[in-house]
């Protein structure tokens, strides 16, 4: 299989792997949520993949035009913070030849954006329409960029998960994620509760932007605490999949509350994309 097609289906794979996941708040195969369905995702991500790996495309473009396809077929946003994090991860792979040069490939990837992909990827923002956008003195979505994505990113990073990837070298997913996956893929030997113990970890640790675009701070506090209590209540288990009735309730619970942790469910994603990526890599 040629490498643009294989990574297309890493990327698809880890779209669908993470649906398999159960999150609170989130869709995934156990439960629907915030008026989306599990098919709406599987269907973006498969509409979308042709063109994250279409490198005759500028970055921006590739997500513009992945958003505009995802916006055709299911006429919501289901996965902007997915494309955002996903383009430059699948870029930086198929331009890599080896494991232990992939960050740093990453790295000139994101270091190489340029205004007009910061155009693109502001048309793509504007046109997905996510919640609580709100507005910006510099930088802001509706107006045509005057820098470039990178920095566009860096002026989002202090209130952008996702943002924060672009500046950061996609530390999340390097640094915690994709070591927290194989952790526990090794030891339970279950692609989708390794996938949860990364989303429980992350949103344990980290506000959820989407979460905090909507609501603020109203909420922080306490999602962290209950997450806190259930990734050691998974860590702790050798059967995760018995714990579905304690996910059942939190994830009632959050939605309830109009919760949805959306940016952790996203870098999800990228983290198993990611581990599928670097698999890859390794034995090239």
């Amino acid at each position: 299989m040629h490498s643009r097609e294989l990574v297309q289906e890493f990327y698809r794979d880890a779209c669908a792997l993470e649906l398999r996941a159960f999150k609170p708040g989130n869709v995934s195969i156990y439960a629907a949520g915030h008026g989306m369905q599990v098919a709406d995702f599987l269907i973006s991500a498969t509409v979308s993949s042709a063109h994250l790996v279409n490198l005759e495309l500028t970055l921006g473009e590739r997500i513009y035009y992945a958003v505009q396809a995802t916006r055709s077929a299911v006429g919501c946003n289901t996965n902007l913070g997915i494309l955002l994090l996903c383009a430059p991860l699948i870029e930086a792979a198929l331009r890599c030849d080896v494991l232990q040069n992939y960050q740093a490939v990453l790295t000139e990837v994101l270091q190489n954006t340029s205004v007009k992909d910061a155009d693109w990827v502001f048309k793509a923002i504007t046109a997905a329409a996510p919640g609580g956008l709100g507005s910006a003195e510099q930088g802001d979505v509706i107006q045509p960029a005057t820098m470039t994505l990178l920095q566009a990113m860096q002026l989002a990073a202090e209130r952008d998960r996702i943002a924060l990837q672009y500046v950061s070298n996609f530390k999340d997913v390097f640094d915690f994620g994709v070591i927290r996956y194989n952790t526990q893929l090794n030891r339970w030997g279950m692609e989708d509760w390794a996938a949860v113990a990364v989303y429980t970890g992350l949103l344990s640790q980290f506000p959820d932007s989407h979460v905090e675009r909507k609501y603020g701070g109203q909420h922080s506090a306490w999602i962290a605490a209950q997450m806190l209590v259930l990734d050691q209540v998974l860590l702790d288990s050798k059967t995760p999949e018995s714990l579905v009735s304690k996910f059942s309730d939190l994830d009632t619970e959050f939605k309830c509350k109009g919760i949805n942790p959306g940016t952790t469910a996203d870098l999800t994603v990228a983290t198993v994309l990611t581990v599928k990526i670097m698999s890859w890599l390794a034995t090239r």
